[in-house]
Protein backbone atom coordinates (compact mmCIF):
# COMPACT_ATOMS: atom_id res chain seq x y z
CA UNK A 1 0.00 0.00 0.00
CA UNK A 2 1.25 3.37 -0.79
CA UNK A 3 -1.03 6.05 0.97
CA UNK A 4 -1.38 9.56 0.76
CA UNK A 5 -3.55 11.83 3.37
CA UNK A 6 -4.87 15.23 2.02
CA UNK A 7 -6.07 17.94 4.09
CA UNK A 8 -7.12 20.95 4.71
CA UNK A 9 -5.42 24.25 6.59
CA UNK A 10 -8.22 24.25 8.75
CA UNK A 11 -6.43 21.47 10.97
CA UNK A 12 -3.79 22.44 12.66
CA UNK A 13 -0.88 19.56 12.31
CA UNK A 14 2.11 19.70 14.23
CA UNK A 15 6.01 20.18 12.35
CA UNK A 16 6.76 16.86 12.36
CA UNK A 17 3.96 15.34 10.19
CA UNK A 18 4.18 18.27 7.92
CA UNK A 19 6.98 16.98 6.76
CA UNK A 20 5.79 13.82 5.42
CA UNK A 21 5.84 13.69 2.04
CA UNK A 22 2.67 11.88 1.87
CA UNK A 23 0.90 14.30 3.35
CA UNK A 24 -0.78 17.45 1.40
CA UNK A 25 -2.68 20.57 2.31
CA UNK A 26 -5.27 22.12 0.32
CA UNK A 27 -5.27 26.30 0.98
CA UNK A 28 -8.20 27.98 2.44
CA UNK A 29 -8.11 31.68 1.30
CA UNK A 30 -9.02 34.17 3.80
CA UNK A 31 -9.84 37.86 2.89
CA UNK A 32 -9.70 41.08 5.30
CA UNK A 33 -10.33 44.34 4.58
CA UNK A 34 -10.29 43.59 0.45
CA UNK A 35 -6.96 41.73 0.36
CA UNK A 36 -6.52 37.73 0.55
CA UNK A 37 -4.23 35.91 2.70
CA UNK A 38 -2.86 32.15 2.16
CA UNK A 39 -4.03 30.91 5.40
CA UNK A 40 -1.45 27.98 5.25
CA UNK A 41 1.06 30.50 4.81
CA UNK A 42 0.19 33.09 7.58
CA UNK A 43 1.29 32.48 11.04
CA UNK A 44 -1.46 32.58 13.53
CA UNK A 45 -0.18 35.35 15.40
CA UNK A 46 -0.14 37.65 12.00
CA UNK A 47 -3.07 36.89 11.56
CA UNK A 48 -4.82 37.79 14.49
CA UNK A 49 -2.93 41.10 14.47
CA UNK A 50 -5.00 41.53 11.03
CA UNK A 51 -8.31 40.80 12.72
CA UNK A 52 -7.86 42.97 15.28
CA UNK A 53 -7.15 45.94 13.41
CA UNK A 54 -9.29 44.76 10.89
CA UNK A 55 -12.57 47.19 9.79
CA UNK A 56 -14.83 44.87 8.50
CA UNK A 57 -15.05 40.92 9.63
CA UNK A 58 -12.17 38.43 7.74
CA UNK A 59 -14.29 36.11 5.42
CA UNK A 60 -13.35 32.24 4.32
CA UNK A 61 -13.45 31.04 1.30
CA UNK A 62 -13.21 26.94 -0.26
CA UNK A 63 -10.31 25.26 -1.30
CA UNK A 64 -9.69 24.95 -5.32
CA UNK A 65 -11.62 22.11 -5.86
CA UNK A 66 -9.06 22.34 -9.47
CA UNK A 67 -6.11 22.08 -7.08
CA UNK A 68 -7.73 18.79 -5.22
CA UNK A 69 -8.39 17.01 -8.73
CA UNK A 70 -4.88 17.50 -10.57
CA UNK A 71 -3.19 16.30 -6.95
CA UNK A 72 -5.17 13.53 -7.15
CA UNK A 73 -3.96 12.97 -10.91
CA UNK A 74 -0.82 13.76 -9.83
CA UNK A 75 -0.77 11.03 -6.96
CA UNK A 76 -2.42 8.10 -9.04
CA UNK A 77 0.34 8.74 -11.74
CA UNK A 78 3.26 8.47 -9.10
CA UNK A 79 1.58 4.79 -7.99
CA UNK A 80 -0.42 5.95 -4.73
CA UNK A 81 -2.83 3.01 -4.11
CA UNK A 82 -5.00 4.35 -1.76
CA UNK A 83 -6.25 8.23 -0.40
CA UNK A 84 -7.82 9.65 2.46
CA UNK A 85 -8.98 12.83 2.51
CA UNK A 86 -9.82 14.75 5.82
CA UNK A 87 -11.41 18.09 5.85
CA UNK A 88 -13.43 20.70 7.40
CA UNK A 89 -16.82 19.70 8.77
CA UNK A 90 -19.25 19.93 5.81
CA UNK A 91 -21.23 21.94 8.36
CA UNK A 92 -18.60 24.90 8.69
CA UNK A 93 -17.92 24.31 4.42
CA UNK A 94 -19.50 23.36 1.66
CA UNK A 95 -16.02 22.06 0.19
CA UNK A 96 -16.81 18.47 1.48
CA UNK A 97 -19.48 18.54 -0.99
CA UNK A 98 -18.34 19.55 -3.80
CA UNK A 99 -15.44 17.25 -3.80
CA UNK A 100 -17.23 13.81 -3.01
CA UNK A 101 -17.66 13.00 -6.41
CA UNK A 102 -13.97 12.93 -6.33
CA UNK A 103 -13.80 9.79 -4.90
CA UNK A 104 -14.73 7.33 -7.47
CA UNK A 105 -12.68 9.09 -10.32
CA UNK A 106 -9.84 7.16 -10.40
CA UNK A 107 -9.42 3.95 -11.06
CA UNK A 108 -5.96 2.83 -10.04
CA UNK A 109 -6.52 4.17 -6.22
CA UNK A 110 -8.89 3.86 -3.74
CA UNK A 111 -9.96 7.40 -2.54
CA UNK A 112 -12.10 8.01 0.31
CA UNK A 113 -13.15 11.55 1.84
CA UNK A 114 -14.82 10.49 4.96
CA UNK A 115 -16.79 13.02 7.06
CA UNK A 116 -14.82 14.80 9.74
CA UNK A 117 -17.34 16.59 11.89
CA UNK A 118 -14.74 18.77 13.57
CA UNK A 119 -11.77 20.94 12.63
CA UNK A 120 -8.78 22.38 14.26
CA UNK A 121 -6.10 20.41 16.29
CA UNK A 122 -9.34 17.17 16.67
CA UNK A 123 -9.35 17.21 12.82
CA UNK A 124 -4.83 17.83 13.03
CA UNK A 125 -4.50 14.76 15.25
CA UNK A 126 -6.99 12.52 12.53
CA UNK A 127 -4.66 13.25 10.28
CA UNK A 128 -1.45 12.25 12.26
CA UNK A 129 -2.69 8.89 13.06
CA UNK A 130 -3.47 8.24 9.62
CA UNK A 131 0.11 9.22 8.92
CA UNK A 132 1.35 7.49 11.57
CA UNK A 133 -0.58 4.40 10.88
CA UNK A 134 1.11 4.23 7.16
CA UNK A 135 4.70 4.61 9.23
CA UNK A 136 3.74 1.59 11.58
CA UNK A 137 2.72 -0.79 8.08
CA UNK A 138 -0.99 -1.13 8.96
CA UNK A 139 -3.50 -1.71 6.15
CA UNK A 140 -5.77 0.98 4.84
CA UNK A 141 -8.89 -0.68 6.41
CA UNK A 142 -7.26 -0.53 9.47
CA UNK A 143 -6.34 2.67 9.33
CA UNK A 144 -9.36 3.86 8.23
CA UNK A 145 -11.00 2.05 11.33
CA UNK A 146 -8.34 4.12 13.35
CA UNK A 147 -10.17 7.24 11.85
CA UNK A 148 -13.91 6.08 12.65
CA UNK A 149 -12.67 5.63 16.47
CA UNK A 150 -11.31 8.74 16.80
CA UNK A 151 -14.41 10.89 15.19
CA UNK A 152 -16.64 8.81 17.22
CA UNK A 153 -14.44 10.03 20.18
CA UNK A 154 -13.60 13.20 19.62
CA UNK A 155 -15.70 16.30 20.97
CA UNK A 156 -14.87 20.14 21.26
CA UNK A 157 -16.52 22.67 23.13
CA UNK A 158 -15.58 26.66 22.97
CA UNK A 159 -16.21 29.89 24.68
CA UNK A 160 -16.30 32.74 22.98
CA UNK A 161 -15.44 36.24 23.96
CA UNK A 162 -17.40 38.76 22.25
CA UNK A 163 -20.44 37.75 20.07
CA UNK A 164 -20.02 40.28 17.39
CA UNK A 165 -18.31 37.76 15.59
CA UNK A 166 -20.48 35.41 15.59
CA UNK A 167 -23.43 38.16 14.27
CA UNK A 168 -20.81 39.03 11.46
CA UNK A 169 -20.16 35.27 10.39
CA UNK A 170 -23.52 34.97 10.34
CA UNK A 171 -24.15 32.95 12.87
CA UNK A 172 -26.07 34.50 14.84
CA UNK A 173 -28.56 37.17 14.50
CA UNK A 174 -27.51 40.74 15.44
CA UNK A 175 -30.19 41.94 17.72
CA UNK A 176 -29.40 38.66 19.57
CA UNK A 177 -25.69 39.19 19.63
CA UNK A 178 -26.37 42.88 21.42
CA UNK A 179 -29.00 41.45 23.49
CA UNK A 180 -26.76 38.39 24.61
CA UNK A 181 -24.01 41.15 24.95
CA UNK A 182 -26.12 43.27 27.24
CA UNK A 183 -27.59 40.48 29.52
CA UNK A 184 -23.76 39.42 29.68
CA UNK A 185 -24.26 35.81 28.36
CA UNK A 186 -21.02 33.83 27.39
CA UNK A 187 -22.54 30.79 24.99
CA UNK A 188 -20.95 27.33 25.34
CA UNK A 189 -20.97 25.86 21.01
CA UNK A 190 -19.75 23.05 20.17
CA UNK A 191 -19.64 20.51 17.00
CA UNK A 192 -23.31 18.99 16.15
CA UNK A 193 -23.87 15.67 15.39
CA UNK A 194 -23.81 17.33 11.26
CA UNK A 195 -20.78 18.95 12.18
CA UNK A 196 -22.16 22.28 12.40
CA UNK A 197 -20.99 24.71 14.75
CA UNK A 198 -24.08 25.26 17.36
CA UNK A 199 -24.67 26.36 20.68
CA UNK A 200 -24.78 24.51 23.38
CA UNK A 201 -25.67 26.20 26.40
CA UNK A 202 -26.39 29.58 27.56
CA UNK A 203 -24.53 30.87 30.12
CA UNK A 204 -24.94 34.02 32.30
CA UNK A 205 -21.09 35.39 33.10
CA UNK A 206 -17.40 34.55 32.44
CA UNK A 207 -16.80 32.67 35.13
CA UNK A 208 -19.69 30.32 35.14
CA UNK A 209 -18.84 29.50 31.27
CA UNK A 210 -14.93 28.61 32.93
CA UNK A 211 -16.20 26.66 35.34
CA UNK A 212 -18.89 24.85 32.81
CA UNK A 213 -16.08 24.64 30.21
CA UNK A 214 -13.83 22.41 32.78
CA UNK A 215 -17.28 20.01 33.87
CA UNK A 216 -17.73 18.98 30.26
CA UNK A 217 -14.00 18.29 30.10
CA UNK A 218 -14.52 15.77 32.63
CA UNK A 219 -17.72 14.47 31.30
CA UNK A 220 -16.49 14.01 28.03
CA UNK A 221 -12.69 12.47 28.01
CA UNK A 222 -10.93 10.40 29.88
CA UNK A 223 -7.11 10.93 31.14
CA UNK A 224 -6.08 7.52 29.82
CA UNK A 225 -7.63 7.37 26.69
CA UNK A 226 -7.50 11.23 25.44
CA UNK A 227 -5.22 13.84 24.20
CA UNK A 228 -6.61 17.23 25.24
CA UNK A 229 -6.10 20.08 23.27
CA UNK A 230 -6.25 23.82 24.64
CA UNK A 231 -7.44 26.03 21.73
CA UNK A 232 -7.26 29.47 21.87
CA UNK A 233 -7.25 32.74 19.85
CA UNK A 234 -5.16 35.41 22.08
CA UNK A 235 -7.54 33.16 24.89
CA UNK A 236 -5.32 35.30 27.61
CA UNK A 237 -5.32 34.01 31.75
CA UNK A 238 -8.70 31.55 30.55
CA UNK A 239 -5.96 29.33 28.26
CA UNK A 240 -3.34 28.35 31.27
CA UNK A 241 -6.49 27.98 33.83
CA UNK A 242 -7.61 25.46 31.06
CA UNK A 243 -4.03 23.94 30.72
CA UNK A 244 -3.54 23.76 34.73
CA UNK A 245 -7.34 22.37 35.27
CA UNK A 246 -7.12 19.66 32.93
CA UNK A 247 -3.15 19.03 34.34
CA UNK A 248 -4.70 18.87 37.72
CA UNK A 249 -7.17 16.29 36.88
CA UNK A 250 -4.64 13.77 36.08
CA UNK A 251 -4.85 14.72 31.84
CA UNK A 252 -0.58 13.34 31.09
CA UNK A 253 -1.27 14.37 26.96
CA UNK A 254 -2.27 18.27 27.33
CA UNK A 255 -1.16 20.82 24.90
CA UNK A 256 -2.08 24.37 24.05
CA UNK A 257 -2.62 24.83 20.59
CA UNK A 258 -4.03 28.43 18.39
CA UNK A 259 -7.10 28.14 16.73
CA UNK A 260 -5.73 29.01 13.62
CA UNK A 261 -6.01 31.57 10.49
CA UNK A 262 -9.78 29.76 9.20
CA UNK A 263 -11.04 28.65 12.64
CA UNK A 264 -10.52 32.14 14.66
CA UNK A 265 -12.27 34.23 11.45
CA UNK A 266 -15.64 32.38 12.82
CA UNK A 267 -15.37 32.75 16.72
CA UNK A 268 -12.94 35.70 17.20
CA UNK A 269 -10.31 37.29 19.02
CA UNK A 270 -10.51 35.25 22.76
CA UNK A 271 -11.94 32.63 21.96
CA UNK A 272 -11.47 29.19 23.78
CA UNK A 273 -11.91 25.74 23.56
CA UNK A 274 -11.22 21.77 25.06
CA UNK A 275 -10.48 19.81 22.18
CA UNK A 276 -10.84 16.55 22.99
CA UNK A 277 -9.64 13.73 20.78
CA UNK A 278 -9.09 9.89 21.89
CA UNK A 279 -5.68 8.25 21.65
CA UNK A 280 -4.87 5.57 18.91
CA UNK A 281 -1.27 4.66 19.86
Amino acid sequence: MKLAVITDSSATISDKYKRFDNLHILNIPLAIDGKTYASKDISAEDFYALMAAAKDVPKSSQPSLIELNDLLKNLEIQGYTHVLGLFLASGISGFYANAFHLQNEFDRMQVKFPETYITSSPLGYMVETALEGAVRNLSFEEIYANFEKQRDGDAAFMLVDNLKWLSKSGRLSNGSAIIGTLLGIKPVLTFSEDGKVELFEKVRTVKKSTARLKELLLENSKPESHKIFVLEARGGEKTQEFYDYAIAQGYKDVEIVDFGPVIATHLGLGATAYGMSLKIF
